[in-house]
């Protein structure tokens, strides 16, 4: 098979490679759409740790089941899916309790790290076990399934923090997971979302997917700003899909007192954080990593249209052509948000 290789820190090839092998529980899938996610792009220069060469990224993905292993029964070929990024061994005491993303033996595809090198699904094919397949709803595309992993994400963040309907939030961050969780905020019936980045196009597409204030922190003083559309109360919630000491910072500020942070942003291992606001604010402030069964509930919103996908895919291309794109994200091209890669079609 074909398939697009982090052979070394920003140096992709394509190049033939053994189809996956699969076990009695597990589906062979046919790749019809990955997306090229942000820990992707952070991931390709080494600065994360968490790709490895060599190694095939993807995660984001949707196909067609080609094959299936010998004791799955609820599964055929032709079944369109996708699939969670986390595989979860379905036996640790987290997995029992139903947090399958603090799962103790978890992997997940497309990473290469000290403790396991899981190959992805930037290629024709990709070997999940059947626990972590999804259904998808007959009219949504694959080019639009491949964002479920993203909204899973927002979603398992907006459901930590017990998001109640009429409250206040803040979004700091307006690339995918930040809009994503725009429009989770949105269905759970916030009655203000504020959005803060510095891209004024990308403030531009959360006003479009339901933000009811943005800010362009880049040239207004983005606490005023929150205090003065909050009646100087700050939000109830504030959630940082960043990473970084400063917007950090811009979140436990940004926030009334006793109300909530939630990180999900982690591009970088360590930030400062401003102990004194939130002990004496009594903040609650919590992680929030990947997600935790929401893929259901995402594809169903995705599937009639309560969230969209469309505005945020910027280009759909070849994965012959994904070294090409790698760079443009990498270099931070004006206007580019996700892109879906689609392998070619050939038969295992």
């Amino acid at each position: 098979m074909k398939a697009l290789v982090l052979k070394a820190y920003k140096g992709f090839a394509i190049e033939d490679m053994p189809v996956p092998e699969f076990g009695p529980d597990e589906v062979l899938i046919a790749v019809k759409a990955c997306g090229i996610c942000g820990s992707d792009v952070h991931g390709m220069d080494g600065s994360t740790g968490r790709r490895v060469p060599p190694i095939i990224m993807g995660h984001e993905a949707a196909g067609v089941i080609a094959k299936t292993g010998g004791a799955v029964t609820a599964w055929k070929p032709g079944d369109r899916v996708t699939f969670d990024s986390t595989i979860y061994c379905g036996q640790c005491d987290f997995c029992h309790v139903g947090r399958i993303n603090l799962c103790s033996n978890r992997r997940v595809l497309g990473v290469s790290c000290d403790e396991y090198r899981q190959h992805g699904a930037f290629a024709e094919f990709v070997a999940v076990p059947t626990r972590i397949l999804y259904r998808l709803p007959d009219a949504l595309p694959f080019e639009h399934a491949a964002l479920v992993e993203p909204l899973s994400i927002a979603l398992h963040a907006t459901r930590l923090a017990q998001v109640s309907r009429g409250e206040a939030a803040v979004v700091i961050g307006a690339g995918i997971i930040g809009l994503m969780l725009v429009q989770a905020l949105r269905v759970a019936g916030c009655e203000q979302i504020i959005v803060v980045d510095v891209a004024p196009d990308r403030l531009a597409v959360a006003a479009q997917l339901g933000a009811t204030a943005t800010i362009n922190s880049a040239n207004a003083d983005a606490i005023a700003e929150i205090l003065w559309l909050t009646n100087k109360r700050g939000a109830d919630h504030a959630f940082e899909a960043v990473g970084v000491t400063a917007t950090v910072d811009l979140a436990v500020r940004g926030v009334r007192k006793g109300g909530a942070v939630t990180l999900v942003g982690n591009v970088t291992p360590k930030v400062e954080l401003p102990l004194q606001i939130a002990v004496a604010r009594e903040l609650t402030i919590r992680g929030s990593c990947a997600s935790s069964g929401e893929y259901a509930d995402c594809l169903d919103l995705l599937g009639r249209g309560a969230v969209q996908a469309a505005p945020l895919v910027s280009a759909v291309a070849p994965l012959a052509e994904g070294a090409a794109w790698f760079d443009r994200l990498y270099r931070k091209e004006p206007g580019l948000m996700k892109v879906i890669l689609k392998p070619t079609e050939q038969q295992p």
